[in-house]
């Protein structure tokens, strides 16, 4: 095996460093997104529409900081493997990720179908709205059809 030079290892020890970094700050954000998912579960079976909409806001920005995230580890995924990078802290924590991106899945899936089901119960509810009004004649329905006066004479 060839002899690497001290920079060459400064320069794996930091790729290994910046990318574990970077994967447990991706855990922790898959954690939280995990959380808000649960909490939005209860706020979909409690039908309460303020907090549902504040769950699904947070949720966006958790899942764009995910994919901001997914932007930067991609290339050190390449530079790490790049420089033989077999680090077992780093396989855990991938293993963990792959874990939680199970988890988010699962939850997500749930969190759909019962907002499938809260959605088909309200259109039951509106289809069964009765309108009181329907059977009583508007003042302004068929103004055409009413002897109405066209001209006026007026005598002076």
């Amino acid at each position: 095996m060839a002899e690497i030079t001290q920079e060459e290892l400064n320069e794996r020890v930091a790729i290994l460093r910046r990318f574990k970094s970077l994967l447990e700050e991706q855990r922790g954000k898959f954690r939280e997104y995990l959380t808000v998912l649960e909490k939005q579960q209860d706020s979909i079976t409690s039908e309460n529409p303020e907090s549902l909409l504040a769950h699904t806001e947070l949720e966006q920005q958790v899942v764009k900081n995910i994919a901001n995230l997914q932007k930067v580890i991609v290339p050190m995924s390449k530079m790490y493997k790049a420089n033989a990078g077999n680090d077992a802290s780093i396989q855990k924590i991938q293993n963990e990720l792959s874990d939680l991106q199970d988890k988010v899945l699962k939850q997500n899936a749930i969190n759909r179908d019962l907002l499938k089901v809260h959605i088909e119960q309200l259109r039951a509810q509106i289809a069964g709205f009765k309108n009181p009004y329907k059977a009583n004649r508007s003042v302004y329905a068929n103004l055409q059809t009413q002897n109405v006066a066209t001209m006026v004479h007026v005598e002076v």
